[in-house]
């Protein structure tokens, strides 16, 4: 196990490089890794040269989405436990999305769950040729609350009601047909295409930048333009969903590597 599942660095031209760190579970989230986001987000905050935030995952995949067992492990939690769990994700990808300075997401491998919320936060997203997308929380019984608003920014209400209803797996190419990504590279050329971004936002004034980005948000569904009540509802329902006897049973489908045995549904 990786003694720090976030890194990060920052080099003198304030470019920060910020890496998810899980690579034995394909850098699923946990609360420690959360935690590391937040704890990143803070420490590069205070950085008065910070130019650009590039955002990657180590090994072959950028970002699995939630640690299945570590859900399982919270949601038997109180309310509150659960509430402070989802409040702390909601968090991570928020602050990302508002951040100030440019973002650019480079993604390998799959990108599923929240991983898809974390893109959909960024400003720039490159994807490698081998990059496999999932909006896939429904299969386990869950829901993907927390992340919708940047999703529907991202990719539009008819995409995010197509991919987060029926949770299937999209290459890079329709990631970039749909809006999720903005270019595919080859899996050789990741690093070389996210410099090449990298100096194009370093060439661009940092104050104009990060006005820019303000007013964008300002327009938009999933930054500013949301309130904190309806965030809280977000949070409260994201929570609520992994404690109910339908995410119980989704998530012990997951465990045991069967179908999950679905109930409830009315005949049409």
């Amino acid at each position: 196990m990786p003694d720090n599942p976030v890194l990060w660095s920052l080099d003198d031209r304030g470019v920060a490089t910020v890496t998810l760190n899980r690579p034995e579970v394909n850098n699923a989230y946990d609360g420690a890794l959360i935690a590391g986001v937040l704890n990143a987000m803070d420490e590069l905050g205070i950085k008065p040269n910070l130019r650009v935030v590039v955002l990657r995952g180590n090994g072959k995949h950028f970002q699995a989405g939630a640690d299945l067992k570590w859900i399982n492990s919270v949601r038997p939690q109180s309310a509150e436990a659960n509430e402070a769990a989802s409040r702390a994700t909601f968090e991570a990808v928020q602050r990302l999305n508002t951040l100030s300075i440019p973002t650019v997401a480079l993604v390998q491998g799959g990108c599923f769950g929240g991983g898809t919320g974390v893109i959909s936060a960024c400003d720039v997203v490159i994807a490698a040729d081998n990059a496999l997308f999932s909006i896939t929380e429904v299969r386990w019984g869950l829901t993907a609350a927390i992340i919708i608003p940047q999703l529907v920014d991202a990719i539009g209400i008819r995409q995010v009601r197509r991919y987060a209803l029926t949770g299937e797996r999209f290459g890079a190419e329709d990631a970039r047909r749909i809006g999720l990504v903005h270019d595919v590279v080859p899996l050789s050329e990741l690093e070389a295409a996210g410099a090449r971004t990298v100096d194009l936002l370093l060439a661009n004034g940092p104050e104009a930048l990060a006005e820019t980005k303000r007013l964008a948000l300002e327009s938009s569904f999933g930054g500013m333009s949301v309130d904190d009540a309806a965030y809280e509802r977000l949070v409260r329902l994201h929570s609520l969903k992994r404690q109910s006897a339908e995410a119980a049973e989704g998530l012990a489908s997951f465990a045991e590597k069967r179908a999950a045995k679905w109930g409830g549904g009315k005949e049409l």
